[in-house]
């Protein structure tokens, strides 16, 4: 057992009325279920064990996970197992293409394990996805959530956003204090500087990255956590309740009212963010595509004032 979970078996505890849903049982849900299984496919949806399933599962948008269901970290927050991963699935690309035609998705949202026993971290594959969805679905928008592809992230940028994905989302996660608890194979300013290098390559993309709270961060640490994206230039801020996924995985410190949401949200578009989403619920996939319009309208908007 790895060292960051470890010391921690606390009771999860019971959900404040705002931040509950129901169980899912539609039809579509369970279309959407025997699609991914038919593909080889894993999701995030279901491997970190995402409160908004059923909503989105049933109007058929899930959020692929590419490079298999194995990570290579052991972050204190997520669900996903840890261990060895399988090979590549030289086969993945093509079936995350058929996926989106199927399901008919505009928007798809792309995202992986970490692997760090890849000599490239994994973007080799990130890339072939890409290329595949532009071959197959020539009209779908794509969004990708990389990890932090540590000491390889200069190539791993260049070769990803070489191959022109709508958006490129990488999420800080936690406040920096807590990295050392809560994302310790992680370092904070490396994911601000991987989030400010895709800006740099190519300013045309935009970029997003996401935190959680309840976790025990302070409200200045997350406002100075805002000040350090709009510094990276991210346009887009994502914001939800840290859910503890088992007994063995970080306590939650607090439920986040949704008035201290709405508070948070006030506060990033005064810092000058195109678009931000924060609710209990708010998930980095979580209305993707809805979210992506906006935020172009958003840009358009912005360019508009400045001419």
């Amino acid at each position: 057992m790895s060292e960051a979970l470890a010391p921690i078996f606390t009771p999860k505890q019971r959900k404040p009325d705002w931040i509950r849903v129901k169980a899912p049982t539609s039809t579509g849900f369970a279309e959407t279920k025997k699609l991914m299984r038919r593909l080889n496919l894993a999701t995030v949806c279901e491997e970190a064990a995402c409160p908004n399933i059923g909503e989105c599962w049933t109007k058929k948008h899930a959020t692929v996970m590419i490079l298999g269901d194995t990570c290579t970290r052991a972050c204190a927050f997520c669900n996903v197992k840890t261990g060895m991963p399988r090979a590549v699935d030289p086969l993945e690309p093509e079936h995350v293409a058929v996926a989106a035609a199927e399901l008919g998705l505009t928007h798809i949202v792309v995202t992986s394990v970490d692997r760090d026993d890849l000599p490239d971290g994994g973007a080799g594959q990130f890339v072939r996805v890409i290329q595949a969805l532009r071959r197959n679905t020539p009209s779908t928008t794509i969004e990708i959530l990389t990890p932090d592809f540590r000491n390889k992230v200069q190539s791993a940028v260049e070769a990803i956003v070489e191959a022109g994905p709508d958006v490129y989302n990488h999420n800080l996660e936690t406040v920096p204090r807590l990295y050392p608890t809560i994302r310790p194979g992680a370092r904070y300013y490396a994911s601000l500087r991987l989030l400010e290098s895709v800006k740099r390559h190519d300013p045309k993309i935009f970029t997003k990255s996401g935190v959680m709270v309840g976790l025990g961060e302070e409200r200045l640490e997350v406002h100075q956590v805002m000040d350090d994206m709009r510094s990276a230039d991210i346009d887009f801020l994502t914001m939800g309740q840290y859910l503890q996924p088992t007994p063995r995985h970080a306590k939650v410190a607090e439920f986040v009212t949704p008035q201290t949401f709405s508070a948070y949200a006030a506060i990033a578009r005064a810092k000058g963010f195109l678009l931000v989403a924060a609710t209990p619920l708010t998930r980095s996939s979580y209305h993707a595509g809805d979210d992506f319009a906006k935020m172009r309208v958003a840009r358009e908007a912005k360019l508009a004032v400045a001419r």
